[in-house]
């Protein structure tokens, strides 16, 4: 892509800042939405639980991403937090498709985020872009904020799902707090361990947002996801073997209900992701497997 303007919401988090980094190192003029009154000439105010953005901001943005949303795991599920995940994301992603639609010149590509959540829990079954939502809440709010980009579809925006799975990073996400118990030596698996996780290190996760961003022909939903998903018990091990630690400890699902919640389902439910979609269109992912992606990630 030639230098453009791309518009960033979620440019504080742990996606978005690298993003930006990424961005801005190749040339691309930033601007980000941010949730109070701007201090600077790129910054856009927006607030998505009122559905407020600063349309006029946007004007001559070639490309609008948005990686905002309520952390899934900052906080105990209660009934008032879930409604926080769903409104930071449904109404905000209702907004910005709004916005973007009713500019004179829209930018030519909005990449929307979303979740490999929406396929809910599918056991050992393999799936792929071309399988329908599960159920549940998080399926069912997924579901809910890829719909809420219709507005930009509508208007002929070239839009874009990036269903993203768990980011290996240290630096952030739930992988941001697994580092520091498995260099303590207290680092195991999580149940029994059977359940299948969907990862993908932080760098391949920018280099597929930027692939999506400059690949005209694409759009619809993306698996953000390394070609081969590997159980918990597997990752469990690499992580051990990366780090030098033992992995001795497992933690009881039954405890795991007690201290989260509804959040442990997050990490005991099986999401076996494939990126089908994103192979076929020609991505090459830098660290497929999850030795390389812990190592990539710096821990």
């Amino acid at each position: 892509m030639e230098a453009s303007r791309i518009a960033v919401a979620g440019a504080s988090g742990l996606i978005g800042a690298a993003l930006v980094r990424s961005l801005t190192a190749d040339g691309h003029e930033v601007t980000r939405l941010v949730r109070r009154t701007p201090r600077a000439k790129d910054e856009i105010e927006w607030d998505p639980e009122r559905q407020y953005v600063d349309a006029a901001g946007l004007i001559g943005c070639d490309a609008v991403v948005n990686l905002a949303g309520a952390g899934i795991g900052d906080h105990r599920w209660t009934d008032a937090y879930k409604r926080k995940i769903r409104d930071s994301r449904v109404l905000g992603t209702s907004a910005l498709a709004e916005a973007v639609a009713s500019l004179d010149r829209p930018p030519r590509v909005f990449v929307s985020g979303s979740a490999i959540g929406i396929y809910g829990d599918t056991g050992e079954r393999a799936v792929d872009e071309s399988t329908p939502p599960g159920d549940g809440f998080l399926p069912s709010m997924a579901v809910e904020w890829e719909e809420a980009a219709a507005p930009a579809e509508e208007a002929g925006i070239r839009t874009v799902f990036a269903r993203t799975g768990l980011v290996v990073s240290a630096k952030g996400g739930a992988w941001g707090r697994l580092f520091p118990l498995f260099k303590a030596g207290l680092g195991g698996r999580l149940g029994d361990g059977r359940q299948y996780w969907s990862f993908i290190a932080l760098h391949d996760e920018v280099a597929a947002l930027r692939h999506l961003l400059d690949t005209e022909a694409l759009s619809g939903p993306f698996n953000l996801t390394a070609p081969r998903p590997l159980t918990n018990r597997e990752i469990t091990a690499a992580m051990g073997r990366v780090l030098h630690r033992p992995t001795l400890f497992a933690v009881p699902a039954p405890a795991l209900r007690l201290a989260l919640g509804e959040l442990a389902g997050d990490v005991l439910v099986s999401q076996r992701v494939l990126p089908t979609r994103l192979l076929e269109s020609g991505f090459t992912f830098a660290f497929p497997g999850i030795e390389e992606a812990i190592r990539a990630a710096g821990g």
